[in-house]
């Protein structure tokens, strides 16, 4: 019998979205989109998340909440799960990582890490 895996591989694509930014009020926000994908043998469903958003003045925030944009996908292997988000900064650039919380079908329950994404507004960096 095949030994069991728990894996998902995370895939974490950022956009800046001027047109939502109010750069006079330090507010630039950026879009991301993610892909779940379940490479491992055992289904699972994803049950909570975990980000760490940090601006260019280090100022930290840490969002934890149940599911991802009010779901709890359940996946089977080889199925993925794709969904976009936002958040906002205060500064032109920053980073955000994190990882999200699954169950396993059997009960076990494991960890898939978040890929560090760069948030960038455009004409910042020179």
């Amino acid at each position: 019998m095949a030994e069991k895996t728990y894996r998902m591989e995370v895939e974490a694509e950022p956009r800046y979205i001027e047109e939502q930014s109010n750069i006079a009020n330090d507010i630039y926000v950026f879009g991301y989109r993610i892909r779940i994908t379940n490479t491992g043998t055992e289904p699972a469903q994803l049950v909570s998340r975990h980000w760490i958003i940090a601006d260019a003045n280090q100022q930290v925030q840490e969002v934890r909440g149940m599911g991802v944009v009010g779901e709890q996908p359940h996946l089977e292997p080889g199925e993925s799960f794709e969904y976009t988000s936002a958040t906002h900064l205060k500064t032109p650039y920053g980073s955000m990582k994190g990882c999200y919380h699954l169950q396993a079908d059997d009960g076990k329950r494991f960890e898939a890490e978040i890929p560090e994404m760069t948030l960038v507004a455009p004409r910042v960096l020179h």
